[in-house]
């Protein structure tokens, strides 16, 4: 999957302007605690933080001393990280699939499952955000109830565990086998 087909490069710009903000993409640390509970129960060796922004929860991993020994970035809005990921063991995914232009969706998505071998952990927002985007958007782009997320989500994979959280929900998931995709 190309970039292209991932993002728009506007928004990506929007993107790139709205991580100069250090409030915004804080969202990871919270989930730190779980994620590292995930890697303990798994015995994780590699996790790609999709959507990482600024790193925070490979910094908070490795805080918590659960950081696993390949820990890979990947966020179109960050230079250095933007290009395409190789699939990882673990696949963590929090507070970004709201954040994707609408009509990207299923392609971010079919990524997610591209590059998730063993086990995702996805957390997503069902409410709008705090923050508006220079076009005055709300920065949830996609406010859906998490059985709209749910219907998009197990087209792509097992859902191993759902949890509804303050603003929305978390889930472990496992990739359906796609044997016939390349």
């Amino acid at each position: 999957m190309t970039q292209s087909g991932l993002i728009s490069d506007e928004y990506r710009q929007m993107q790139e302007r709205l991580h100069l903000d250090p409030d915004y993409g804080i969202a990871s640390r919270y989930f730190a605690a779980t994620i590292a509970q995930v890697i303990k129960a798994n015995d994780i060796k590699e996790l790609l933080d999709y959507g990482a922004g600024k790193g925070r929860l490979g910094e908070t991993l490795k805080e918590l001393g659960v950081c696993p020994a390949a820990l890979h970035h990947y966020d179109p809005a960050i230079p250095g990280w933007s290009a395409p990921p190789a699939p990882a063991e673990l696949t963590v995914c929090l507070d970004v699939l709201e954040h994707i232009e609408p009509d990207r969706i299923d392609n971010v998505l079919d990524d997610l499952r591209r590059v998730t071998r063993r086990l995702g952990v996805f957390s997503v927002s069902t409410t709008p955000a705090d923050k508006t985007l220079d076009d005055g958007r709300n920065a949830h782009l996609i406010v859906q109830g998490s059985g709209w997320w749910l219907r998009k989500l197990l087209d792509r994979f097992e859902l191993i565990k759902f949890e509804k959280i303050r603003d929305g929900f978390i889930v472990a998931v496992a990739p359906i086998d796609s044997s016939n995709n390349s």
